[in-house]
């Protein structure tokens, strides 16, 4: 019936209508009327329709209504996504946003001037109505005033406090400062503060675990698993360690191959594997990738609480998985020595690495071993007579070939390094580690790259509904301010909607000391990579067909994906599409839970630092310059901040806008972008998640090619999720 409400109400002859005429020209009986309204009700939910004056429903279009995810900035100001390909993205200034919080389904109202048409880029609107909360539980800071209790909620985003009643039969009292969560009631306007009620008390913020617990409610992760979906799991792990003789009857034998998995040194969930060997003047690849779809199944419990959680998060201190681990680390996992279930993408490739031939099929493999990424880049960097050691050899050379090809073709070198943070038994940073993109991780994420594109190819070939991984080119606009941002540096830079012109300005940036600076604002131009059933390309990688195939471990996306090629019953295109929202949501909840839970240990570390009087000194590099500071990226941390001037005692600093440089008035040092400096923790402020720094005393700044940490988020929205 949705199907046929919407087509009379986009027919060119509709005029507003309510139940009954509805219902006749649906050509449906009285009796039906409960079930128009019903479907009516879900529609008007959906933000798809509206009820006018005189309870008249015409489509949301009609009325410059558009429904779609908004996304709110810590100044207040919205961007709405809507939910409709091809409409563009709506700008929402502070004092339209209504109630709207991040994340929120609202239907907004774009403002069109009468005879005025609108120039591309200058869409904004209006928030009319809330369809679905992202979250009615919010985390945050009790406190109190002379008349009544509220909290300070751990999002910097939502800039109102939350008026609340004293809590009551919650185990524990409450005290104040203590990190509680929240239940938002209705709230109407947003000149007046939401009111809420305390479900939960986490306790003291420097209690142990509390830090963990807080990032965990705040962005709905959870913590087990439904019942039914590990009685599931725990039957099909229990019944077999090894696939069945009937399992393997209609599959490709590779157990003879020498398979191996390369995979961080903590990993437990090994979802893909490779073998190389010669075949006359070429090379013949395997890529195999773990069978999650055949013990998977749709519709069944573990799948329906994988699609919820639409991926695995990797917290600094926990996996939250998207699968039990008697799937994720047991069964599915590509473990050596033991049998498993793969589904392989067979590769004939000339020396040079040009594909010249694939083949897609199920697989039985046995890998022969499992190594971490610094035991591989070990072997490729000595000579071997092990056979394995030469075939990880030879498929480094062929890695690195497909590579230069990849980059030649086209492929945008955003890459920056990551670091991770290791912490000691209470939960404390212990060490922060620097990691680099070797030529090991690179061997690995050119043969992933590959199997991706070849798999998006042969789905497009047989016109199958997927999901694709999409990477939409930045706009104009965004280009060319960063390009005129570009030439006040007295850089040479054309036309960056020239992708030439894009990969010869990264190359220069590489090279210059201000380089790694600059390139942030590049990253800062990119869209956001999602998923869609429209094949819209990735615009870093330069591949015109590219999907997710090979993590179905720790994505759902890559799950669907195998059904698609695979499965001879294929999910509808409704499902789909509200699939591929569905998990766009899901990944950038997960990369700022992630972001998160590093944050509030490093805080932890930095305000311990100040309390004990013991500074540690970093080296950081100056990104940005105000007239009130300078922000850096303090790289041995992974952490921005900002130099406030204020903070800087044995001189004054004049900001000079013409020049895009600070100098001080006594010593006549300048700071500019790019420099390097020294600095100390300042001050931590936990509630607007800030960390501000100070200057050590120094006679100069040297200049410095070193590479911050933070600027690699877009990154890793373009790319590093979309490797393996």
């Amino acid at each position: 019936m949705e199907e046929k409400i919407l087509k009379l109400l986009g027919r060119a002859d509709y005029r507003p209508s309510n139940v009954p005429e509805l219902l006749r020209r649906l050509g449906l009986s009285a009796n039906q009327q409960q079930e128009l309204q019903k479907v009516l009700r879900v529609l008007e939910t959906n933000g798809q329709i509206v009820r006018t004056k005189g309870n008249r429903y015409i489509q949301s279009r009609e009325a410059d209504l558009v429904p779609g995810v908004i996304r709110m900035n810590r100044q207040g100001k919205g961007f709405l996504q809507p939910e409709e390909p091809g409409i563009q993205e709506i700008v929402v200034p502070e004092n339209a946003t209504s109630t709207a919080l991040h994340g929120d389904r609202v239907l907004v109202r774009r403002d069109v001037k009468p005879g005025v048409s609108q120039q591309p880029g200058e869409c904004t609107g209006s928030v009319v109505r809330i369809l679905e909360r992202k979250r009615a539980q919010i985390v945050g800071t009790l406190q109190t005033s002379k008349q009544f209790l509220y909290v300070i909620p751990d999002d910097p985003r939502i800039p109102h406090d939350i008026y609340v009643s004293s809590p009551r039969d919650l185990g524990r009292p409450a005290n104040l400062g203590d990190k509680v969560v929240v239940e938002l009631h209705h709230w109407e306007s947003r000149h007046t503060n939401p009111e809420g009620e305390i479900i939960e008390i986490l306790g003291p913020p420097d209690e142990e675990g509390v830090d963990m617990l807080s990032v965990l409610r705040h962005y709905d992760l959870p913590l087990h698993f439904p019942k039914a979906a590990l009685a599931e799991a725990n039957s099909i792990a229990s019944a077999q360690r090894e696939p069945s003789a009937q399992e393997l009857a209609d599959r490709v034998d590779c157990r003879e191959h020498l398979v191996v998995t390369i995979d961080p040194d903590d990993a437990k969930d090994f979802d893909d594997a490779i073998c190389l060997q010669r075949a006359g003047e070429h090379w013949k690849l395997w890529v195999h990738i773990a069978d999650v779809s055949h013990y998977v199944k749709p519709g069944n419990a573990l799948d329906e609480e994988a699609r919820k959680r639409g991926n695995s998060t990797y917290l600094v201190d926990r996996v939250i998985p998207m699968l039990p681990e008697a799937l994720s680390n047991e069964l599915c996992s590509l473990k050596p020595d033991v049998d498993r279930l793969t589904k392989c993408v067979e590769f004939l490739l000339s020396k040079e690495g040009v594909v010249l031939q694939t083949k897609f099929y199920p697989a039985v493999i046995r890998s022969k071993r499992r190594f971490s990424y610094k035991e591989a880049l070990a072997i490729l960097q000595q000579p071997t007579a092990d056979p394995i050691g030469q075939m990880l050899r030879h498929a480094n050379e062929l890695a690195q070939r497909i590579r230069r090809a990849r980059f030649k073709a086209g492929s945008l070198d955003l890459d920056f390094p990551e670091t991770k943070i290791r912490l000691d038994a209470q939960g404390r940073v212990l060490l922060v580690e620097r990691m680099e993109n070797d030529i090991s991780h690179q061997l690995i994420e050119e043969y992933m790259l590959l199997a991706n594109e070849a798999v998006a190819t042969r789905l497009m070939s047989l016109r199958r509904t997927a999901p694709y991984r999409v990477h939409e080119a930045p706009k104009e606009s965004r280009l060319r301010e960063y390009r005129e941002e570009i030439l006040s540096h007295h850089i040479p830079c054309g036309n960056l909607s020239h992708r030439p012109e894009v990969q010869k300005l990264l190359h220069r940036l590489n090279l210059l000391p201000i380089g790694p600076a600059l390139k942030i604002g590049f990253l800062k131009s990119l869209m956001r990579a999602r998923y869609a059933l429209e094949p819209l390309g990735h615009y870093g990688l330069n591949k015109a067909k590219y999907t997710h195939f090979t993590s179905p471990i720790r994505r759902y996306a890559d799950l669907a994906v195998h059904r698609a090629l695979f499965d001879k019953v294929q999910a509808s295109r409704e499902t789909l599409i509200k699939t591929a929202v569905h998990i766009s949501e899901t990944e950038r909840n997960s990369a700022d839970a992630e972001r998160d839970s590093k944050d509030v240990k490093m805080f932890a570390f930095l305000k311990a630092q100040i309390k004990t009087g013991q500074l540690q000194r970093y080296s950081a590099l100056v990104t940005d310059l105000r007239n009130f500071g300078f922000f850096v990226d303090v790289t041995d941390l992974g952490m921005t901040g900002l130099v406030h001037l204020s903070s800087v005692e044995d001189d004054f600093f004049v900001f000079e806008p013409a020049r895009n440089h600070l100098i001080g008035r006594r010593s006549r040092r300048i700071i500019k972008l790019g420099d390097k400096v020294t600095v100390q923790i300042y001050k931590v402020d936990t509630f607007k998640k800030q960390a501000d720094f100070q200057l050590v005393k120094t006679t100069k700044t040297v200049p410095t090619a070193t590479i911050p940490r933070r600027a690699a988020r877009p990154l890793r929205q373009v790319t590093r999720r979309d490797r393996k």
